[in-house]
Protein backbone atom coordinates (compact mmCIF):
# COMPACT_ATOMS: atom_id res chain seq x y z
CA UNK A 1 0.00 0.00 0.00
CA UNK A 2 1.22 3.40 -0.74
CA UNK A 3 0.22 6.33 1.89
CA UNK A 4 -0.97 9.18 0.91
CA UNK A 5 0.82 12.46 3.07
CA UNK A 6 -1.73 15.25 2.91
CA UNK A 7 0.34 18.65 1.37
CA UNK A 8 0.37 20.88 4.50
CA UNK A 9 3.07 22.91 6.04
CA UNK A 10 3.14 22.36 9.68
CA UNK A 11 5.78 21.66 12.70
CA UNK A 12 7.59 18.80 13.78
CA UNK A 13 9.93 19.36 16.97
CA UNK A 14 13.30 18.14 17.06
CA UNK A 15 12.41 15.60 20.33
CA UNK A 16 10.41 14.04 17.84
CA UNK A 17 12.81 12.71 15.23
CA UNK A 18 13.64 9.08 16.24
CA UNK A 19 14.60 7.09 13.49
CA UNK A 20 14.31 7.44 10.01
CA UNK A 21 11.63 5.30 7.36
CA UNK A 22 13.75 2.11 5.08
CA UNK A 23 14.37 3.79 1.49
CA UNK A 24 11.24 1.86 0.19
CA UNK A 25 9.08 3.41 -2.36
CA UNK A 26 5.95 2.49 -1.53
CA UNK A 27 6.96 2.98 2.21
CA UNK A 28 6.09 7.37 3.32
CA UNK A 29 9.09 8.98 4.14
CA UNK A 30 9.91 10.80 6.55
CA UNK A 31 10.76 10.74 10.34
CA UNK A 32 8.95 7.69 12.60
CA UNK A 33 7.29 8.90 15.58
CA UNK A 34 6.21 6.74 17.99
CA UNK A 35 2.59 7.91 19.75
CA UNK A 36 2.65 4.66 22.05
CA UNK A 37 2.80 4.78 26.16
CA UNK A 38 5.27 1.92 26.96
CA UNK A 39 3.01 -1.25 29.11
CA UNK A 40 4.10 -1.39 32.60
CA UNK A 41 2.94 -1.40 36.16
CA UNK A 42 2.67 2.53 35.48
CA UNK A 43 0.07 1.99 32.85
CA UNK A 44 -3.10 3.81 33.38
CA UNK A 45 -6.48 1.94 33.17
CA UNK A 46 -10.10 2.62 33.72
CA UNK A 47 -10.75 2.22 37.47
CA UNK A 48 -12.82 -0.55 37.24
CA UNK A 49 -10.29 -3.02 35.72
CA UNK A 50 -6.98 -4.48 36.56
CA UNK A 51 -3.87 -2.78 35.11
CA UNK A 52 -0.79 -4.43 33.15
CA UNK A 53 1.79 -7.40 34.69
CA UNK A 54 4.35 -8.59 33.52
CA UNK A 55 5.10 -11.78 35.06
CA UNK A 56 8.50 -13.17 35.16
CA UNK A 57 9.03 -16.76 33.64
CA UNK A 58 12.50 -17.81 32.37
CA UNK A 59 15.64 -15.30 33.07
CA UNK A 60 19.15 -16.02 32.96
CA UNK A 61 21.54 -18.60 31.30
CA UNK A 62 21.34 -21.66 30.60
CA UNK A 63 22.96 -25.04 31.27
CA UNK A 64 23.46 -25.40 27.27
CA UNK A 65 25.49 -21.83 27.61
CA UNK A 66 22.80 -19.77 25.80
CA UNK A 67 21.06 -17.12 27.85
CA UNK A 68 17.18 -17.26 27.89
CA UNK A 69 14.19 -14.51 28.61
CA UNK A 70 10.29 -15.54 28.02
CA UNK A 71 7.62 -13.70 30.05
CA UNK A 72 3.85 -13.87 30.35
CA UNK A 73 1.61 -10.97 30.73
CA UNK A 74 -2.02 -10.00 31.76
CA UNK A 75 -3.72 -6.96 31.31
CA UNK A 76 -7.57 -5.66 30.36
CA UNK A 77 -8.27 -5.06 26.74
CA UNK A 78 -8.84 -1.39 27.62
CA UNK A 79 -5.82 0.86 29.14
CA UNK A 80 -2.55 2.10 28.45
CA UNK A 81 -2.61 3.49 24.33
CA UNK A 82 -5.05 0.81 22.85
CA UNK A 83 -8.05 0.43 20.48
CA UNK A 84 -11.55 0.34 20.71
CA UNK A 85 -13.07 -1.68 18.53
CA UNK A 86 -16.75 -1.25 17.27
CA UNK A 87 -18.10 -4.08 18.95
CA UNK A 88 -16.85 -2.23 21.99
CA UNK A 89 -20.59 -0.44 22.28
CA UNK A 90 -22.16 -1.94 18.57
CA UNK A 91 -23.55 -4.69 18.82
CA UNK A 92 -22.69 -6.82 15.34
CA UNK A 93 -19.92 -4.35 14.51
CA UNK A 94 -16.28 -4.66 13.81
CA UNK A 95 -14.10 -6.61 16.31
CA UNK A 96 -10.64 -6.07 17.30
CA UNK A 97 -9.53 -8.70 14.55
CA UNK A 98 -12.18 -7.69 11.54
CA UNK A 99 -10.78 -3.74 11.21
CA UNK A 100 -9.72 -3.56 7.34
CA UNK A 101 -6.13 -2.67 7.77
CA UNK A 102 -6.95 0.49 5.36
CA UNK A 103 -8.68 2.26 8.80
CA UNK A 104 -5.76 1.76 10.45
CA UNK A 105 -2.97 3.24 8.34
CA UNK A 106 -2.97 6.45 5.93
CA UNK A 107 -2.92 10.24 6.24
CA UNK A 108 -3.79 12.06 9.20
CA UNK A 109 -4.49 15.45 11.11
CA UNK A 110 -4.41 16.76 14.21
CA UNK A 111 -6.84 18.70 15.86
CA UNK A 112 -5.32 20.88 18.53
CA UNK A 113 -8.39 22.15 21.41
CA UNK A 114 -5.54 21.79 23.93
CA UNK A 115 -6.34 25.56 25.31
CA UNK A 116 -10.44 24.76 25.87
CA UNK A 117 -9.45 21.64 27.11
CA UNK A 118 -6.72 22.71 29.97
CA UNK A 119 -9.22 25.64 31.12
CA UNK A 120 -12.16 23.23 31.11
CA UNK A 121 -11.54 19.31 32.14
CA UNK A 122 -14.91 18.10 31.13
CA UNK A 123 -14.59 20.33 28.11
CA UNK A 124 -16.46 18.40 24.57
CA UNK A 125 -14.89 18.55 21.31
CA UNK A 126 -17.65 20.34 19.45
CA UNK A 127 -18.97 20.69 15.34
CA UNK A 128 -17.99 24.37 15.66
CA UNK A 129 -14.00 23.00 16.84
CA UNK A 130 -14.25 21.22 13.59
CA UNK A 131 -15.35 24.01 11.32
CA UNK A 132 -12.97 26.22 12.47
CA UNK A 133 -10.07 23.89 11.73
CA UNK A 134 -11.93 23.24 8.07
CA UNK A 135 -11.87 27.01 7.80
CA UNK A 136 -8.06 27.17 7.66
CA UNK A 137 -7.46 24.10 6.57
CA UNK A 138 -9.71 22.70 4.42
CA UNK A 139 -12.58 20.07 4.54
CA UNK A 140 -11.72 16.61 6.24
CA UNK A 141 -10.53 14.48 3.63
CA UNK A 142 -12.23 10.75 2.93
CA UNK A 143 -10.06 8.39 4.61
CA UNK A 144 -8.57 10.86 6.98
CA UNK A 145 -7.91 9.32 10.24
CA UNK A 146 -8.45 12.25 13.02
CA UNK A 147 -6.65 13.21 15.88
CA UNK A 148 -7.82 14.85 18.67
CA UNK A 149 -4.72 16.99 20.79
CA UNK A 150 -6.54 18.05 24.14
CA UNK A 151 -2.93 18.63 26.21
CA UNK A 152 -3.60 16.25 28.47
CA UNK A 153 -0.56 13.80 27.65
CA UNK A 154 0.94 16.09 29.51
CA UNK A 155 -0.18 14.63 32.88
CA UNK A 156 1.01 10.75 31.82
CA UNK A 157 1.16 8.82 34.02
CA UNK A 158 0.19 11.13 36.85
CA UNK A 159 -3.76 9.44 37.26
CA UNK A 160 -5.30 11.28 39.63
CA UNK A 161 -4.08 14.45 37.03
CA UNK A 162 -5.22 12.77 33.31
CA UNK A 163 -8.04 10.64 34.86
CA UNK A 164 -9.35 14.12 37.57
CA UNK A 165 -9.14 11.34 40.26
CA UNK A 166 -6.98 9.11 41.98
CA UNK A 167 -9.46 6.42 43.44
CA UNK A 168 -9.98 2.93 41.87
CA UNK A 169 -13.03 0.82 41.74
CA UNK A 170 -16.80 1.73 41.01
CA UNK A 171 -16.50 4.59 43.37
CA UNK A 172 -14.09 6.52 41.20
CA UNK A 173 -16.47 6.48 37.65
CA UNK A 174 -18.40 9.12 39.18
CA UNK A 175 -15.09 11.11 40.08
CA UNK A 176 -13.86 11.13 36.58
CA UNK A 177 -13.06 14.47 34.90
CA UNK A 178 -11.41 14.23 31.51
CA UNK A 179 -12.02 15.98 27.74
CA UNK A 180 -13.47 14.08 25.21
CA UNK A 181 -15.55 14.27 21.68
CA UNK A 182 -19.20 15.35 22.27
CA UNK A 183 -21.88 12.83 20.95
CA UNK A 184 -23.09 15.25 18.45
CA UNK A 185 -19.41 15.83 16.96
CA UNK A 186 -18.92 11.99 16.86
CA UNK A 187 -22.81 12.00 15.00
CA UNK A 188 -21.46 14.60 12.71
CA UNK A 189 -17.98 13.00 12.04
CA UNK A 190 -19.92 9.96 11.36
CA UNK A 191 -22.44 11.21 8.94
CA UNK A 192 -21.26 14.65 7.58
CA UNK A 193 -17.38 13.45 6.93
CA UNK A 194 -15.77 9.95 5.87
CA UNK A 195 -13.33 9.98 8.15
CA UNK A 196 -11.43 6.16 8.75
CA UNK A 197 -10.57 6.71 12.11
CA UNK A 198 -10.23 8.70 15.47
CA UNK A 199 -7.87 9.17 18.29
CA UNK A 200 -6.99 11.05 21.44
CA UNK A 201 -4.91 11.89 24.35
CA UNK A 202 -7.12 10.98 27.38
CA UNK A 203 -8.69 7.58 28.57
CA UNK A 204 -11.78 7.84 26.55
CA UNK A 205 -13.37 9.09 23.62
CA UNK A 206 -16.50 9.86 25.61
CA UNK A 207 -15.70 12.76 28.26
CA UNK A 208 -15.40 11.67 31.59
CA UNK A 209 -18.49 12.45 33.47
CA UNK A 210 -20.19 10.91 30.77
CA UNK A 211 -22.73 8.04 31.72
CA UNK A 212 -23.98 6.66 28.64
CA UNK A 213 -20.61 6.59 25.99
CA UNK A 214 -22.66 8.66 23.23
CA UNK A 215 -19.76 9.40 21.39
CA UNK A 216 -18.45 6.09 21.60
CA UNK A 217 -22.36 5.01 20.06
CA UNK A 218 -22.50 6.96 17.56
CA UNK A 219 -19.31 6.47 16.05
CA UNK A 220 -19.40 2.50 16.54
CA UNK A 221 -22.47 2.41 14.63
CA UNK A 222 -20.77 3.99 11.62
CA UNK A 223 -17.94 1.18 12.31
CA UNK A 224 -15.26 4.02 12.81
CA UNK A 225 -12.29 2.42 15.23
CA UNK A 226 -11.36 4.62 18.23
CA UNK A 227 -7.09 5.16 19.40
CA UNK A 228 -7.28 6.24 23.10
CA UNK A 229 -4.40 6.96 25.38
CA UNK A 230 -2.26 8.29 22.24
CA UNK A 231 1.06 9.80 23.57
CA UNK A 232 3.39 12.79 21.73
CA UNK A 233 0.54 14.44 19.82
CA UNK A 234 2.09 17.59 21.09
CA UNK A 235 4.65 16.74 18.66
CA UNK A 236 2.76 16.47 15.66
CA UNK A 237 1.91 19.11 12.82
CA UNK A 238 -1.17 19.95 12.35
CA UNK A 239 -1.58 17.68 9.00
CA UNK A 240 1.04 16.61 6.13
CA UNK A 241 1.73 12.44 7.76
CA UNK A 242 0.70 9.46 7.74
CA UNK A 243 -0.16 7.07 11.18
CA UNK A 244 -0.09 3.38 11.08
CA UNK A 245 -1.84 1.92 14.07
CA UNK A 246 -1.71 -1.62 14.37
CA UNK A 247 -3.08 -3.33 17.73
CA UNK A 248 -3.12 -6.80 18.72
CA UNK A 249 -5.55 -8.86 16.38
CA UNK A 250 -7.26 -10.56 19.19
CA UNK A 251 -10.32 -12.85 17.51
CA UNK A 252 -13.74 -11.42 18.38
CA UNK A 253 -12.17 -8.85 21.07
CA UNK A 254 -13.47 -5.66 21.75
CA UNK A 255 -9.88 -3.62 21.70
CA UNK A 256 -6.85 -4.56 22.81
CA UNK A 257 -2.86 -3.05 23.01
CA UNK A 258 -1.69 -0.91 20.46
CA UNK A 259 1.16 0.05 18.62
CA UNK A 260 0.90 3.67 17.08
CA UNK A 261 3.21 5.71 15.11
CA UNK A 262 3.23 8.76 12.74
CA UNK A 263 5.30 9.48 9.56
CA UNK A 264 6.13 12.73 9.15
CA UNK A 265 7.82 14.09 5.73
CA UNK A 266 11.19 15.73 6.29
CA UNK A 267 10.11 19.12 4.83
CA UNK A 268 7.48 19.84 7.80
CA UNK A 269 9.71 21.11 9.94
CA UNK A 270 10.05 24.21 12.26
CA UNK A 271 10.55 26.28 9.29
CA UNK A 272 7.42 25.49 8.36
CA UNK A 273 5.30 26.28 11.37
Amino acid sequence: MRFRALSFACALTAAACQSPAPPDGDWPQGTIMDLTYAFDDATIYWPTAGGFALIEGSKGWQDAGYYYEANSFEAAEHGGTHLDAPVHFSEGQWAADEIPLERLMGPAVVIDVTAAALADRDYQVTVQDFLDWEAINGPLPAGIIVLLKTGYGRYWPDRAQYLGTGLLGPEAVAALHFPGLHPEAAQWLASERAISAIGLDTPSIDYGQSTRFEAHQALFAANIPVFENIANLDRLPTAGFDVIALPMKIRGGSGGPLRIVAVVPAHLDAAGA
